[in-house]
Formats: structure tokens, C-alpha cells, sequence
């Protein structure tokens, strides 16, 4: 009886601390924590459509090994934001093998560089993506500390006074030529072509697939970029558009009632110098709405760059391409 009692006992503690651990798991989730689950090294990642988190480096990132802030993503006002990232990661979203067409698309949200709208500019258009038959990779870039207590964060950042863009901007076009090289180098690996490897992104993620398209060598080479209502400040912009830029094709959206977002000085820069662009400036439809419906004239950018990616050839098969 006593042995019987026992192993009941060993029962009931066991399902006790489950529950137990199942609700530390959800109460942080509510309350915006990250639960933290180990990253996987790129090399570990296989073809599946379950989505895989792989980290950047293999150890501290480069330029922020002292940061000690922690990584939390949000869902206060029914929005999901990720703040505070200082072990930048890349998220792959594959397609169901049948659908892949071998090109790839690297995307960078946005969020001024302190937080990243990861659900409208991150996983829903990586899923967009994935319906096209393209492989996405969802990067979740290094972002400037900062108190997400409060809202906006943007009101709250916490680095010293000054440009924040331009401070911001060597980490994050690491991170960017990083995940560009990780998808190149295990393009084989994951049925992927290496030389159709694109870069889109939203806001500050725009202005970073501007940098990529500019700064890069042969092996975080971009082979196209859409960058979507990209908004750089103007001395970096100034300093962007200096350089003379490779032969990378460009999709550019902006809306007519956007400060924030410049794409004439870009798009003037390529078809300056010859190298194909399409511009789409729209009359209506604000700023950082990524995937989201607004029944504005800017919804529809991603049925725009979808006929574009069809007549560049990156929707057909890789062999026929």
C-alpha cells in the first residue's frame, strides 16, 4: 500500500510541476517576455515548413559584445514588436517542396531602429513569400536599447544623443551581410539557387536593404531588393547615395503621404546609372502597414511586386530561369 501511495504521489508531482511550468511559460508570454529557446546553428537547419531560428554568429555579435539587454517581444496594443535584440537571428520559412521555385528572400522589418514590427513586416511576409513558391528568411537585426515599459519606445531610447540611424547603421549592415552570406553559403543544402538571393524590407529594414544594395562584397551580394516605404535619415541617405551602386535590380514602393519614406533619391540614383527600377509611389497609405489592409490605394504594392519578381523570372524554377 505504502509503495502504491508512493508512486501516486510521484504522479501527481510530476503533473503538478507541468502545469507549473506551462503557466511560467504563458504568463511571461502575456506579460512580453521572451521564452528563450536555443537558436540552432544554420547548419542544422533542413527543409521544412515548420519555421526554423537559426543565430547570425557564432558567438557575440560583432561591435556590441558588452550589451546585457534583454530580448522581449510585445503584444500590448494587439501589434507584435520585438525590442531590444543583441543576438540578431535569421527565421526560415520554407514552402512545401512542390511550390519551391529556388529563389530566396531575405526580410528585414522595420521599427526606427528600436523595435521591429515582426508579424505585418516580418512573418506575414514571409508567409506572403512562401505562397509564391520563394523561400523567406525573416532577420530580426541588432536594435538601439531601450525601455519598453513605455510606448512608443521610440520616445524611450537609451543610447547617447545624436543620429540614431547613423549610429545604428554599422551593426545593422553586418547583420544584414551576414544573413545574406549564411543564405548563399547553404543555398545547396536548402534547394536554393545562390544567385537569386533577395533582400526586401519596410522603414528602417527598407533603409537597410538600401545599405546592402550599396555595401556589400561578392558574397553578401544582394541578387535583387525591394526596399518598401524605406526611411533613412537624410545625412545617411546623403552618404548612401554617394557610392556608385552594382547592377541590382530594384522594386521600390512609397506613398505620396509618407514623410518618413524617401525613394526618389534611390530610384533616381539606379535609373541614373542604367540599372533596372520600377517605382510605384502611391497617393495614399501612410506609413508601416507592411501586409495590412487598409482599403488604401498602397495595398497594392504586393500584388505589384509579385507581377515584377514574374517578369524579372524569379517565380519560375531556377533551371528555367
Amino acid at each position: 500500500m505504502t509503495r502504491w501511495l508512493r508512486y501516486v504521489g510521484c504522479i501527481l508531482l510530476g503533473a503538478l510541476l507541468g502545469a507549473s511550468a506551462a503557466f511560467l511559460y504563458h504568463w511571461l508570454r502575456v506579460r512580453g517576455t521572451k521564452v528563450v529557446v536555443p537558436a540552432r546553428q544554420p547548419s542544422a537547419v533542413i527543409l521544412s515548413t515548420t519555421p526554423q531560428e537559426m543565430r547570425l554568429w557564432p558567438g557575440k555579435a560583432p561591435g556590441s559584445e558588452s550589451w546585457t539587454q534583454q530580448e522581449t517581444e510585445s503584444n500590448a496594443d494587439g501589434e507584435p514588436r520585438v525590442y531590444n535584440v543583441v543576438d540578431p537571428t535569421l527565421t526560415a520559412y520554407f514552402p512545401p517542396a512542390g511550390s519551391a521555385n529556388g529563389t530566396s528572400i531575405i526580410v528585414c522589418p522595420g521599427g526606427s531602429y528600436v523595435l521591429l514590427s515582426i508579424d505585418s513586416e516580418g512573418r506575414s511576409v514571409a508567409n506572403f513569400l512562401n505562397s509564391l513558391g520563394i523561400a523567406a528568411f525573416v532577420l530580426r537585426y541588432r536594435l538601439a536599447k531601450t525601455d519598453t515599459s513605455f510606448f512608443p519606445a521610440e520616445h524611450h531610447v537609451q543610447v547617447p544623443d545624436g543620429d540614431l540611424p547613423y549610429q545604428m547603421t554599422p551593426l545593422i549592415t553586418a547583420d544584414g551581410q551576414k544573413a545574406v552570406r549564411i543564405v548563399r553559403d547553404h543555398a545547396v543544402q536548402w534547394g536554393l539557387d545562390p544567385h537569386r538571393i533577395g533582400v526586401i524590407g519596410f522603414s528602417s529594414g527598407g533603409y537597410l536593404t538600401l545599405n546592402l544594395a550599396i555595401h556589400h562584397d561578392t558574397d553578401s551580394m544582394p541578387d535583387f531588393v525591394a526596399p518598401i516605404y524605406p526611411a533613412p535619415s537624410s545625412a545617411v541617405l546623403a552618404a548612401l547615395l554617394n557610392a556608385k551602386p552594382d547592377p541590382i535590380p530594384m522594386f521600390l514602393s512609397c506613398e505620396d503621404d509618407d514623410p518618413a519614406a524617401d525613394c526618389m533619391a534611390p530610384y533616381k540614383l539606379w535609373h541614373g546609372v542604367g540599372i533596372p527600377a520600377e517605382l510605384h509611389v502611391f497617393v495614399k497609405g501612410g506609413h508601416g502597414f507592411g501586409l495590412k489592409k487598409q482599403d488604401l490605394p498602397s495595398d497594392a504594392w504586393a500584388e505589384l511586386f509579385t507581377h515584377w519578381l514574374q517578369a524579372q523570372g524569379y517565380l519560375s524554377p531556377a533551371a528555367s530561369k
